[in-house]
């Protein structure tokens, strides 16, 4: 069986780990979000936010993890697996800031290829800050965009899932999955 790799990406606070928890529920293999892990590691560690103090170490951190889930999705045997956020990510943030990142980086998101993307768009409705997204609803918006410019450029489609609830979101992905 070859297993689909679904992403679910988008900018911060646009509902993707309610997306991804809710397909979990229904009996779906998901891959969470490892920002969150990489920032609390580094809080216990002494360094607030190591995404602002060192954005190289933090996205090194990043890219090694969704490689791991890359390679652990590919063990799934299902007919899809979702994960929340892709590689491409990685390099649409290090954009975002404006920093540049070592070669590999752009090596990754090209030898690691999803079978499709789902983008969720900025929704000011339910965005919320907290202790690790400490982005602003414009950040967010600015980040949505340079997700959608890196993952087209690396020849990605990218399907836009509707604003509504999350049992409407959920089943739109499912019924546009192949």
């Amino acid at each position: 069986m070859n297993t689909q790799k679904v992403l679910i990406i988008g900018g911060p606070g646009t509902g993707k780990t309610t997306v991804i928890n809710h397909l979990k529920a229904q009996g779906y293999t998901c891959f969470p979000e490892i920002s969150r892990q990489v920032t609390l590691q580094a809080q216990k560690e002494g360094i607030d936010q190591l995404f602002l103090e060192d954005p190289i170490l933090f996205s090194q951190k990043l890219l090694e993890g969704r490689i791991i889930q890359f390679n652990d999705a590919a063990q799934v045997k299902e007919s899809h697996v979702f994960i929340d956020r892709g590689i491409p990510d990685v390099v649409a943030y290090m954009d975002y800031i404006g920093d540049t990142y070592p070669l590999y980086f752009v090596e990754a998101c090209k030898e690691h290829v999803y079978d499709a993307v789902f983008l969720l768009p900025p929704w000011e409705a339910i965005y919320e800050s907290d202790n690790e997204r400490y982005e602003s609803f414009d950040q967010a918006i600015a980040i949505h965009e340079h997700l959608v410019k890196t993952y087209e450029s690396y020849g990605y489609t990218i399907t836009e899932v509707p604003m509504g609830d999350v049992a409407y979101r959920v089943a739109f992905i499912l019924n546009h999955l192949q």
